[in-house]
């Protein structure tokens, strides 16, 4: 093989006369004749390489037979093109090399699916064959955008005088949520390491540490059920800071994020962020992490529902309603998909009217006389031609199941612009959630947010109330951070554990050694942790994030293309004192 003096990506009309050195896969090969055309093509770009039968030395009957995903290494002169073939879609697209050597450094099967075009296969094929498909322009341009946002994330926080430190993979199981990834230990009889969830509690003792400005770019694992936002491992980009607020942070990261958008992709952002509590979020949008692209905002109308003849609403304690300008155009399928659709989210169904000549129309229009329509019609602001769905029934199921309506139609009336980028702070969460299925209550983020209230005596009166100093990151529909001030007094932090249903044992047991820490002269902290992937997925405009990872797992937590997890042998288990029980005995 000789060694390349060019990338594929690079040669222009001021090398021509030139001779180079290129070496690349075969991306398309077109016969004519006795001239044959290859694009050649690296991960820079394509040159246009041309064997003419009457200037090559070598077997040009060999030529001919070149297939897609060959590799060669060729020499050749580098000439202007003609003008009628100038290909302006291509930074090499004024010259091409004209072919005196060519060596095959490897041939390529037939392949699976072809490169150039990837909706031509199914993705669990792409993914089994997945070092095909980085091939492809897409996932190469993913794969350059994530290592741009690498060196803008730590180049921008060194400066900010961060210091990033390691942190441990094999930790203590501190399960608090979503299960850990447990892994055994040889040393240890019947004791495991668990995969980290996040650096967490590990972050905060460096606060104790005195290391007052952390950040860290680290996987993460979480035994959970997948999406398409989702996998079991992932990267984020952990920072803790020592002695600040709420809004020392919010300024902060507003600083990173600004930066992030502006060096990798060239977008200004927001000089400052818009906020919203999460109790406004939830009543506008029916989300906690809305997409404020478009309006079409959630209205109260259960006043307007009550005075209706509909008794199907009176009963209801929460109805609410969303308007679609121009929707009185939906089908009656149309109408039935969209109930389906809610019905996913707990609701029992979708009403709906239409409005038509200033008059509503349709669907339960007939339950409500002129002057409720009139009233109605005024506080909605709806138009001739629009129609308004409604949901009653508990406050979650209407705001789950309308906000969940609001973005399958905002999407599919091309409502959503992609070249806007719009960032939301939500803060106000609630501190507990009750889970009725432990019959105890869990912590809204983790257990080592701090409370909204400096009084350890508010935590025992109505825990369900009471809100937090957490918040999160939102844009354009996904949280792509989250984090909160933390607990840096021991008795509050020990109080939370014993709300979330610990008793002194079990605190001592999984999260003894932080709440030793916090006795020793722990300042005042908080952090946050940006989703990387899917800061990521948003930054290169894809809707999956297994489209910004190298090697991705499927929805089952699998890889298809190296077939893990996979089974092991008996002697390895045996060393690990492990045991494989066939659950269906």
């Amino acid at each position: 093989m000789n060694i390349r003096t060019h990338t594929c990506g690079e040669l222009q009309s001021k090398d021509c006369g030139k001779s180079v050195i290129l070496n690349g896969w075969v991306n398309t090969v077109r016969l004519h004749g006795q001239v044959v055309f290859v694009d050649l093509r690296d991960r820079y770009g394509k040159t246009q390489i041309v064997f003419n039968s009457e200037d090559y030395s070598g077997d040009f009957e060999q030529i001919k037979k070149l297939s897609m995903e060959d590799v060669l290494s060729i020499s050749g002169d580098v000439r202007d093109r003609d003008k009628n073939s100038v290909n302006s879609d291509m930074p090499t697209g004024e010259i091409e090399v004209y072919v005196t050597e060519m060596q095959i450094l490897n041939y390529a099967d037939p392949l699976p699916f072809v490169i150039s075009d990837r909706n031509s296969a199914e993705e669990d094929l792409r993914l089994k064959f997945r070092y095909l498909e980085l091939r492809t322009d897409e996932l190469q341009q993913n794969i350059k955008t994530r290592h741009n946002t690498y060196h803008a994330v730590r180049n921008y926080l060194a400066k900010k005088d961060f210091i990033e430190v390691e942190t441990p993979v094999l930790m203590k199981s501190t399960p608090e949520g979503a299960r850990d990834y447990l892994v055994p230990s040889r040393i240890h009889h019947g004791k495991f390491y668990a995969l980290p969830q996040s650096p967490q509690v590990y972050k905060q003792i460096l606060m104790i540490s005195g290391y007052d400005r952390y950040f860290q770019i680290v996987k993460c694992f979480r035994d959970e059920d997948l999406r398409a936002d989702r996998q079991p491992e992932f990267t984020q980009i952990d920072i803790e800071m020592s002695f600040i607020d709420e809004e020392v942070i919010f300024k902060e990261m507003e600083g990173l994020t600004q930066h992030i958008f502006k060096s990798v992709k060239n977008i200004d952002l927001p000089k400052t962020f818009p906020r919203l509590t999460y109790d406004e979020s939830m009543e506008l949008y029916g989300s906690d992490k809305p997409d404020t692209r478009f309006e079409m905002h959630l209205i109260d109308v259960k006043s307007h529902t009550d005075q209706s003849g509909f008794n199907a609403f009176k009963s209801s304690p929460y109805v609410k309603a969303v308007v679609i300008k121009s929707g009185a155009r939906y089908s009656r399928k149309n109408i039935d998909d969209y109930t389906d659709y809610v019905k996913k989210y707990k609701a029992k169904g979708l009403a709906w009217m239409k409005m038509e000549s200033d008059k509503l129309t349709g669907g339960i229009s007939k339950f409500f006389d002129n002057a409720i329509q009139k009233d109605l019609i005024q506080s909605a602001n709806m138009e001739d031609g629009d129609i308004i769905f409604l949901i009653g029934d508990e406050k979650e199921v209407v705001l789950s199941a309308l906000g969940a309506l609001r973005v399958l139609i905002g999407k599919e009336e091309g409502l959503c612009d992609p070249t806007k980028f719009n960032p939301v702070w939500i803060t106000d969460f609630p501190m507990f959630e009750f889970d009725s299925d432990s019959n105890r209550y869990v912590a809204r983020h983790h257990p080592f947010t701090a409370p909204s209230s400096s009084n350890i005596t508010d935590l025992d009166s109505d825990p369900s109330s009471l809100k937090s100093r957490g918040y999160d990151l939102t844009m354009n529909g996904y949280e792509i951070a989250g984090g909160s001030i933390r607990n840096h007094q021991p008795d509050f932090q020990s109080k939370i554990f014993e709300l979330l249903g610990m008793d002194k044992e079990e605190i001592s047991s999984r999260f003894g050694f932080l709440v030793e820490a916090l006795k020793y002269g722990t300042p005042p902290h908080g952090g946050i942790a940006f989703g990387f992937d899917r800061l990521i997925m948003i930054l290169s405009g894809s809707s999956n994030i297994r489209d910004v990872i190298a090697f991705p797992k499927t929805t089952s937590a699998s890889s298809l293309m190296d077939e893990s997890p996979s089974s092991v042998s008996k002697d390895q288990l045996s060393e690990l004192n492990i045991n494989i029980v066939d659950k269906k005995k």
